[in-house]
């Protein structure tokens, strides 16, 4: 008689935690986070050019549609869009002109409003859609004959504002206070006539340029003689973080505003001048960061783990880490890793495990995947499609 009592209370207490207790507190601690993992891809203007230009509009669609079907289907949640990555869009913009990874000829009129395509063909599948400027590159190139009239740039290319930069290309001058306007008023268009989820920079800040901003820096220098080229570029590339931030929730607070910096932590302050350490630790800067954590586990120089660490102990504030991961090292050698050269052809699971790794970090809010045609390119080699398999278990 007691066996049976005591069968029918254990039955009981299972039938009370199965009804009353969270089914979320019943899953294991490193489940994928369905609702509140942000799993984004970015879609460059590589994958634009080589996918969308030069075909009928109806066919340019119908790309866009099996481009986001893929992403959808993968388990992604949220698209990093590139719409500016040469001073120009892919918009109907009546700053810029339309971008060459779309039309043949920068300038040329748009088939059709391809930003817009694409948000409300994410937005009806439930993906977001963040939109992706390069603020300063006008050009990997230094010919100027490419630039068209209607190019902001172009009245620019004889004024301290513009610098052609040998070996390097075409960039605007991050100190001119006209570049920080335009800049803004571009961003301000975006969010004013487009249903953009967020804007993102990536970590094209300053160029390699020792005198880009010499003439600026010299005033600057003027009136406070202690005020270093270090401090002084910082300065600049905050200001422009801060106006931007305050820009976009001034017209949604719902907005969001993220960089996606180089995964060296130092590399940024001192070469990039992008003062990350502020960002991650005063408000009014960022909603969240997408530090560029391009290694392996086995890279000597900058191994994975310890560096995503070091990114998540960086935030004091609460920004949200999204780490960015390499999938377009798959099944290719890893030149710069020292000892782990080998490391993405000999392995095939690095990325889910690097997801992994990451879920368990305090300040990890979701990963992305640079970029799109690595993943979803129909030249995957075996090792990369094994690693997309593997990425694909752990987001199911």
């Amino acid at each position: 008689m007691k066996k049976e009592y005591y069968l029918l209370l254990i039955i009981f207490l299972l039938v009370i935690i199965y009804v009353f207790v969270p089914k979320d507190t019943l899953k294991e601690e490193n489940s994928p986070k369905e609702i509140l993992e942000k799993r984004a891809v970015f879609i460059s203007y590589i994958e634009l050019g080589n996918n969308l230009r030069g075909k009928s509009a109806t066919d340019m669609k119908k790309t866009i549609d099996n481009m986001l079907d893929s992403a959808k289907d993968f388990g992604f949640n949220m698209i990093i869009l590139q719409v500016r990555s040469f001073s120009d869009a892919i918009y109907k913009s009546s700053i810029f002109p339309s971008s060459r990874s779309v039309v043949n000829t920068e300038g040329d009129e748009l088939p059709f409003d391809i930003l817009k395509y694409f948000i409300k063909k994410a937005h009806q599948k439930d993906l977001e859609l963040h939109a992706w400027i390069n603020p300063y590159r006008i050009s990997n190139d230094t010919d100027t004959s490419i630039i068209s009239k209607e190019n902001p740039a172009y009245k620019l290319l004889d004024t301290s504002s513009v610098k052609v930069i040998d070996n390097v290309g075409i960039y605007y001058n991050p100190a001119s206070n006209e570049v920080e306007s335009l800049i803004l008023d571009g961003i301000e268009e975006i969010i004013k006539n487009y249903d953009v989820d967020g804007i993102h920079f990536d970590d094209y800040f300053y160029p390699k340029s020792n005198d880009i901003d010499s003439t600026d820096y010299e005033k600057a220098y003027k009136n406070n003689n202690s005020l270093t080229l270090q401090e002084f570029r910082l300065n600049t590339i905050s200001s422009l973080i801060k106006k931007t931030y305050k820009l976009i929730k001034s017209y949604d607070k719902s907005l969001v505003f993220g960089i996606s910096p180089d995964g060296n932590i130092d590399n940024n302050y001192n070469s990039n001048y992008v003062d990350t350490r502020k960002f991650c630790t005063e408000e009014g800067y960022l909603d969240y960061i997408m530090p560029q954590v391009y290694y392996g586990f086995l890279n000597s120089t900058k191994p994975f783990e310890d560096t995503v660490k070091s990114w998540n102990n960086l935030i004091t504030n609460n920004i949200e880490l999204i780490p960015a991961l390499a999938f377009y090292k798959t099944g290719n050698i890893d030149k710069f890793a020292k000892e782990g050269v080998n490391e993405w052809i000999e392995y095939n699971n690095i990325i889910a495990r690097e997801v992994m790794l990451s879920r368990k970090l305090s300040n990890y809010s979701g990963f992305a995947i640079f970029r799109y045609a690595s993943i979803f390119g129909s030249n995957l080699t075996t090792t990369s499609f094994l690693e997309k398999e593997n990425l694909k278990n752990i987001l199911t």
